[in-house]
């Protein structure tokens, strides 16, 4: 009797815990994308709550219906939800559509592009230094494995890309003061102020602790199970794919045209898992 008494014990305790597992899925918002190569699971995340509450509202109108998976690079990511997709003609440049709003960026060390994770397209460049989302375009990572000396490489790049981006701002402040050590032909002045606004940006981003480092946990998931470690604090990740790696991996090995646009429509429909 001893015996059944502890087996009915944890018994209970495993249905127990078994059940509050089930209800964390719930709450976590898994989505279904389906396509004609079968059906990918995804797991938005509660910390990006600005992406998560946009993408939910989308798919809540059935936005993502029939829109397609426009941009496919194998070892990289495939892309999708270009409104401009929809019913696009064979050859058509696809990746410009979006709506009327963007999405203010959410970017996190916690939340970096893994094998499998959910990120938001965006633009790039000097007109988007907020580094906000477009509102529709999302891509999956399929990704690649890296090395350390990799990894190294890409902070080196990253810290550079930084530094002139903080170089470039402080140029656009003393514009003025240089434009008048030009009119004055003042070459000694002029060099004096340039070399005082790379001082001023080297110590601002030492002070205000800019660097970019990939985290010990980064570097562990980049080195075995990969993914994309470039994009890392430039774009909002705000979901990951819990099932159906195997179908991305299917979609990233079609034949694409130049624009990297499967030459046969992958299509999708997404609605929430309730």
């Amino acid at each position: 009797m001893k015996k059944w008494g502890i087996f009915i014990i944890i018994l209970s305790m495993y249905v127990s815990i078994s059940c509050g597992n089930s209800n964390e899925e719930q709450d976590d918002n898994l989505f279904l994308i389906s396509t004609q190569y079968g059906n990918i699971t995804i797991k938005l995340y509660d910390d990006t709550p600005e992406h998560k509450k946009n993408f939910q509202k989308l798919v809540d109108e059935d936005f993502y219906d029939g829109l397609l998976f426009h941009r496919v690079i194998p070892g990289f990511m495939i892309q999708g939800g270009d409104p401009d997709s929809r019913d696009a003609q064979p050859g058509d440049k696809l990746g410009g559509g979006s709506l009327d709003y963007t999405i203010p960026a959410e970017i996190s060390e916690k939340h970096y592009h893994k094998h499998g994770a959910v990120a938001a397209a965006r633009r790039g460049g000097p007109s988007n230094p907020e580094k906000r989302s477009s509102a529709t375009q999302f891509y999956i990572v399929q990704g690649r494995i890296f090395t350390d000396g990799q990894l190294d490489t890409m902070e080196i790049v990253k810290n550079n890309q930084l530094k002139n981006e903080l170089m470039r701002a402080q140029f656009v402040a003393a514009e003025e003061q240089l434009q008048q050590y030009r009119l004055n032909n003042d070459e000694a002045g002029f060099n004096l102020k340039i070399a005082r606004i790379r001082e001023q940006a080297d110590s601002l981003f030492e002070a205000d602790n800019l660097a970019f480092k990939f985290t010990p946990d980064q570097r562990d998931v980049y080195t075995t199970f990969g993914g994309y470690p470039s994009l890392d604090g430039d774009y909002s990740v705000f979901g990951e794919v819990v099932e159906g790696m195997d179908v991305v991996e299917k979609i990233t090995s079609e034949e694409t045209d130049g624009n990297d646009r499967p030459l046969e429509n992958i299509d999708m429909k997404i609605k929430k898992i309730d």
